[in-house]
């Protein structure tokens, strides 16, 4: 069954290729929907998946990319969208 996440992530997240690498690990996993920087400094994510394939998102989060600082992943399930495909929004 497909399910609808918004993430927050929130530490040092930006400036460190987070949406970049999120768009890559997201494909990876055939993920739908998008990741964007939030004026605060937080990357907000919209994801669309099985349960299985979210978890595994929000584990990869919780670390991120190489330079990323992640101080907290949390996430809310939602409704569903129907995204087509995995993008960076601006």
């Amino acid at each position: 069954m497909t399910k609808h996440y918004n993430i927050t992530v929130k530490g040092i997240v930006q400036g460190v290729w987070y949406r970049k690498n999120t768009l890559e690990k997201a494909k990876q996993l055939n993920i739908n929907g998008f990741v964007m920087n939030m004026p605060n400094g937080d990357v907000y994510v919209e994801a669309e998946g099985t349960s299985k394939q979210l978890n595994d998102l929000l584990e990869w989060c919780a670390t991120g990319p190489e330079f990323a600082q992640v101080d907290t992943v949390s996430f809310e399930e939602s409704h569903m969208k129907s995204f087509t495909d995995f993008e960076i929004r601006h």
